[in-house]
Parts: C-alpha cells; structure tokens; sequence
C-alpha cells in the first residue's frame, strides 16, 4: 500500500485567494496525509500570504513564492524539483479551482501502486466535463485527437492537468529539454514518460470547470501545443528525447 505521507500535490497559483483555504480542507477531508505545496507567482490579490497563514496551524502545507507570473510549465518544474529534493515518492498535478475534485486523489494512489503514471482522464469513459461551452469542449477533444494521431501516443487525455507521477519518472526526465508551459507541457511530460518505457494508467475523472476566479486559456498556449507534437514526432524519431 503506498504510504500518503510520501505523496505532493503541486498547485500553481496566479490570484487564487479565493480557492486555496477550502482546497487545503477538501484535500485534506480525503486524504489526510497528503502534503501539499502551492507554487505561487507574486499573486497581487494576496494567494501567498494566505497560505503563509494556513501554514501556521498545518505542517502539510507549503509555499514556494516565485518573483513574477512564469507560466503552468516553469511552476510544475519547480514544485517537481522541491518535492524531489525533500524525498516525496509520488507528485502529483492539480489545478487550485476545483476543476480537479481532491476525492479522487485516493484513487490516484491506489493505481499508482501499479503504475508509473497516472492520468485523470475527461474522455476515457463518454466525455466527462462539467459547464464548458460546447466550442471549448469540442476544442479540447479535438486536441488530444489531434496529439494522439501526432505523436501515436496511446492516451485518450494528454492535455489534462490531473495527473500522479513516481519520482522515478521524474527523475529521468531532464528538465532542461522542456520548453513548453501550457498544456503543451501536459502532453510533452506523458510522452516522455512513455517513450521512456514507463506504465501509464488513465483513471476517469469528472472536470467541472472552475469555481472562482479567471480561466488562464490564451490562443498562445493552444498554438504551442499544435507545434509541440510535431516536434515530439520528430525527436523521437531521431532519438533526441
């Protein structure tokens, strides 16, 4: 059985004061033991102080306080890096607007038993998605169709940001290599993963879009994950991952 007390959950944050006192408490109520580390960068509505105040009365939570809004990529790095370096086994991705239900964190840790990887996917079962406008779900669909007949990967979501990794994995990843930042990072990590031979389990899950607080989707971050797949293609094909 996998030891939880050895288990991250990364949260970037931008402006998420609103969400991240009922995140500790949900994530909490279902998996106690869990440690959590929101990555926070320079939030103007005051993310970071808030957790410095959670932090006072709960030693599974920590902050690490970048100096300016650096991108979903850079932040995931950074927490990777930290939660390495202080010898958690399991990370794992997470969104902090409850898009991402923390229930089903057990479920992540259970597959993870198993697995190398594990992904919370919105289309393994139907599409599971919750209060999107259907132009926005049709784009997400499209999307992983179009990573998967790209790159040959074999998920049905490799967009998504619901996901638990071993430190293995991460560890033979050089960080480095990776220029992406926004959901193009989502499909770069699992490709790697995959390529280098690692076992990847898809879990369903139920998104609902946020809660509170403002969508970070730009045109630029779906532009980087058009052109990203391709070069994954390529590199693969040439050994260059």
């Amino acid at each position: 059985m996998v030891d939880a007390s050895k288990a991250l959950i990364i949260v970037p944050t931008y402006n998420e004061s609103e969400n991240v006192r009922q995140l500790v408490e949900a994530i909490h109520r279902y998996q106690p033991e869990a440690h959590i580390l929101f990555v926070d960068d320079n939030s103007p509505d005051g993310t970071a102080d808030l957790v410095k105040e959670i932090q006072q009365n709960n030693s599974r939570v920590h902050l690490l306080s970048r100096p300016g809004k650096m991108g979903l990529g850079s932040a995931y790095i950074a927490g990777f890096k930290y939660g390495l370096s202080k010898g958690y086994d399991f990370l794992f991705e997470m969104d902090a607007d409850f898009s991402h239900d923390p229930k089903e964190i057990p479920a992540f840790l259970k597959n993870i038993e198993n697995y190398d990887l594990v992904l919370g996917s919105r289309y393994i079962k139907g599409v599971n998605v919750v209060n999107w406008p259907l132009r926005r779900l049709l784009l997400s669909y499209f999307a992983n169709m179009y990573s998967r007949i790209a790159t040959g990967l074999p998920v049905q979501d490799a967009t998504g940001g619901f996901k638990c990794f071993r430190r293995e994995v991460l560890e033979s990843i050089n960080f480095k290599e990776i220029k992406s930042n926004g959901y193009a990072f989502q499909i770069e990590l699992t490709f790697r993963a995959w390529k280098k031979g690692f076992r990847i389990k898809e879990i369903p899950i139920i998104f609902i879009d946020r809660v509170a607080g403002v969508s970070k989707l730009s045109k630029s971050i779906m532009w980087e994950a058009i052109f990203l797949v391709w070069k994954l293609r390529f590199a693969s094909m040439f050994n260059k991952l």
